[in-house]
């Protein structure tokens, strides 16, 4: 299996300080939120972006993509009725797509729920609509620069579109192109009521991605989740993507969460086989 780890974790680290780390710890990949680099991926000149690819790949990392798109964003909605609204934002997306290219990257994960909840008097039918049409705009460009973009559903707690892998796969359906996709994260599973073992047997011809977490908001192996039918799952699965820690609780510290989380999997990966 391939690790990787989010990269906003660590809190004001610089860049070539959170590269040395992730890899000693034994991390190959790195998965980036924008906002952590600039309040716009246009901001991020193309110098700027060769030397932070170049000082991750130096330290034996690839820079897999981005996540939190929207996050730390204004005037960027995907489900609003203002299609001058919709249209920024997917001129947005666009730009991650380039950014997330000129880094070596591969995915983009849409989940950022609140620049996707339903604006009052949106009803789910019409803000599926609204986001088929933002995400069909998007996807050539994006494409082009050979990256995929994931919808990831996410908890009742967090939003109130799209909280579903059956909703993902409509809306995959929908968009109907090849580089738009399913994302699944554990905690955001876990709120679905169905055995993660089988959502991820089920919508494995439409996953590209996978987020490993837990209900306590901390890393695999550092919560009560059950992981050993999961990993079981992807294996048998045959996913072969990444599997990148995603964490909503800093405070036992960037170290010891990266450090545990990457323990753990190796270990569980270890008895499994």
């Amino acid at each position: 299996m391939k690790y990787a780890i989010c990269q906003e974790l660590f809190v004001d680290w610089d860049w070539a300080r959170q590269c040395e780390f992730i890899a000693q710890t034994g991390y190959t990949g790195i998965e980036v939120a924008p906002f952590t680099l600039a309040s716009h991926p246009r901001e991020i000149s193309a110098e700027r972006r060769a030397d932070l690819r170049e000082t991750a790949e130096q330290h034996g990392l690839t820079i897999i993509g981005l996540h939190w798109l929207l996050a730390k964003t204004t005037g960027l909605h995907l489900t609003s009725p203002d299609q001058a609204t919709r249209q920024r934002t997917t001129d947005y997306l666009v730009d991650l797509g380039n950014l997330c290219g000129d880094l070596g990257g591969s995915v983009m994960v849409f989940g950022s729920p609140p620049q996707r909840n339903l604006p009052e008097g949106i009803s789910p039918e019409q803000g599926m609509d609204f986001a088929v049409e933002v995400f069909q705009a998007a996807m050539p460009a994006i494409a082009d620069r050979g990256v995929h973009l994931l919808i990831e559903p996410l908890t009742t707690k967090e939003t109130d579109f799209v909280n579903t892998c059956a909703t993902g796969r409509e809306m995959i359906d929908r968009v109907d192109h090849p580089n738009f996709a399913l994302h699944q994260d554990v905690k955001a599973m876990l709120g679905e009521g169905t055995p993660l073992p089988e959502l991820i047997r089920d919508f494995a011809d439409v996953t590209r991605h996978f987020h490993v977490n837990d209900s306590n908001l901390l890393g695999p192996g550092m919560g009560e989740t059950d992981y050993e039918p999961i990993f079981r799952a992807l294996k048998e699965s045959g996913y072969h993507g990444w599997i990148s820690v995603e964490v909503f609780d800093y405070s036992p510290g960037a170290e010891r969460i990266s450090e545990e989380s990457l323990r753990f999997m190796k270990e569980l990966e270890t008895r499994l086989s």
